[in-house]
């Protein structure tokens, strides 16, 4: 898959930057109410030193991104694509 960044993200310092990748990765804070379809693929985080911050993670069929994914849980049939940004810039 891909990893995107938006430019107010990568604005930020990359001690501060490293430390937002650390807490997506780590994200299990998912509830009814921001993972209505228990996808998880969409969560939001408040980082102390950058904000309200946004990442989703979006299912393709290929690298071309042209079209949707037949079946997402296979990672045969899926290129995915985690996009962080943050929340004003949505």
């Amino acid at each position: 898959g891909l990893s995107l960044m938006t430019q107010g993200i990568l604005a930020a310092n990359p001690e501060h930057l490293m430390e937002l990748c650390a807490a997506i990765r780590e994200f299990e804070s998912f509830t009814e109410d921001n993972d209505p379809y228990g996808e998880h693929d969409f969560g939001c985080i408040h980082q102390p030193n950058i904000g309200k911050v946004f990442w989703k993670i979006d299912y393709y069929g290929n690298a071309c991104c042209n079209s949707g994914s037949e079946d997402p849980a296979d990672p045969d049939k899926c290129y995915r694509v985690l996009t962080i940004m943050l929340a004003h810039e949505y």
